[in-house]
């Protein structure tokens, strides 16, 4: 049976961003002073380990309450980076707009949830939907490279599937039993509108071609 991410303890749920410390034998140790390079490698492979609990659906309480921002922002730029890459002279306004849509999708998703009765902090919520659109990432990488529409679309409703499959097993558990088809059809639409946007990334460069052409 899987546990909740929180606990009745909010101020227990918190993060640490590009600075983590170990508390052993009562002592802190401070990473300020640390060489960049360390910091970076140990960021990183805590993305990687967040990545892989993603990708497996393993539901692991401790890991996910060490929420971070770099992994969703990573995925995020990468997403609107290969959208750009589709619509070279129209790049800034593809890549704004992407932006947006995951960061303010996500954040309204994490309002109704808290809203609804969700027990996990804001930031964890963000962190753990950010790191669920990672399978939406690899659809468009396969997307931009494909131009058969069939496969896009199975590719993309397998990233789809994924992606929703993933996050709804970290947090149907910190839902109100009665709340929480209120609170995970957000989630859904969130990750839909993403997966739907991959989906007809070739149809829109497509269109805004002709649209351009004398």
């Amino acid at each position: 049976m899987s546990q909740p991410l929180s606990t009745s303890e909010p101020d227990e749920i918190s993060g640490r961003i590009g600075a983590s410390g170990a508390a052993t034998g009562g002592v802190f140790y401070d990473t300020l002073d640390e060489p960049v390079t360390e910091s970076l490698m140990r960021d990183l492979k805590n993305i990687f380990k967040k990545l892989i609990l993603v990708l497996s659906t393993k539901k692991q309480e401790d890991i996910m309450k060490d929420w971070d921002l770099w992994g969703p922002l990573l995925f995020c730029l990468a997403l609107a980076i290969i959208f750009s890459l589709e619509k070279v002279d129209q790049s800034t306004i593809i890549f704004c707009v992407i932006f947006v849509v995951v960061w303010l999708g996500s954040g309204i998703v994490t309002v109704n949830s808290k809203l609804l009765g969700g027990k996990v902090s804001f930031l964890q919520n963000v962190c753990l939907l950010g790191y669920c659109i990672f399978p939406l990432v690899i659809a468009a990488i396969i997307s931009s490279a494909v131009n058969i529409f069939w496969v896009r679309l199975i590719v993309c409703i397998l990233a789809f599937g994924w992606s929703c499959y993933a996050s709804i097993g970290f947090l149907i558990d910190t839902f109100p039993p009665s709340r929480r088809g209120l609170a995970l059809y957000p989630i859904c639409l969130f990750y839909f509108i993403i997966g739907w946007m991959v989906l007809m990334m070739k149809d829109i460069e497509k269109k805004t071609g002709k649209e351009e052409t004398p």
